[in-house]
């Protein structure tokens, strides 16, 4: 009995914090982030204040977890696509920075985040080393998993240096396609190095 009632826990406090993320989400789009406090953010969750603050630890950690969990999302639907892609690990991370660059254009998270108040941008910006971390061990991944035979420390750069690229491209808009170009050749450049 202990495991079911364990597991019905989880699973409600799963929901909680879904429920919390998707309640942040509608804040951040309707512009009104910068004015809602942890209080406000859980009634409308349907949460406790107190679990909003043991899951997430703050305003800025639920904020954290938001744009984590869509650019989780994004990783997800060009990892498909990209699982057809040949062996060129180049050019596939280039055809992902593509994807992600037309995606972002479109996302309405990133565009609140980029015209909205002083609190959003910086997630994207100084203090963004929960999403770097999260969507650079998932590049490193795909590298490793494409590039068995290339140095790590090869491996370790072009990650870094195609995901920082593909955030400040989608900060500041450049055509995808000249993007995802830049991008596969550096990102060949450091691969080659490394082989």
């Amino acid at each position: 009995m202990e495991t079911v009632s364990g597991d019905r826990r989880g699973k409600e406090s799963a929901g909680a914090r879904e429920r919390l993320m998707d309640a942040a989400y509608a804040e951040i789009l309707a512009g009104h982030w910068g004015a809602r406090r942890m209080i406000d953010i859980s009634a409308a969750a349907g949460v406790s204040r107190q679990t909003l603050y043991n899951v997430f630890g703050s305003k800025e950690g639920l904020l954290q977890s938001v744009v984590v969990r869509e650019a989780t999302a994004l990783m997800d639907t060009v990892e498909r696509v990209l699982e057809a892609e040949g062996h060129d690990p180049a050019h596939a991370v280039g055809r992902a920075t593509r994807m992600v660059l037309v995606a972002a254009g479109k996302n309405p998270l990133l565009r609140a985040m980029v015209t909205g108040d002083d609190e959003l941008l910086p997630v994207l910006t100084t203090r963004s080393e929960p999403l770097m971390d999260t969507l650079g061990e998932r590049i490193r991944r795909s590298l490793r998993e494409r590039c068995p035979e290339t140095d790590p420390g090869a491996i370790e750069a072009a990650a870094d240096v195609a995901l920082r690229l593909a955030v400040s491209y989608s900060l500041q808009p450049i055509d995808p396609e000249r993007a995802s170009h830049r991008v596969e050749l550096v990102v060949n450049g450091v691969l080659s190095v490394g082989h």
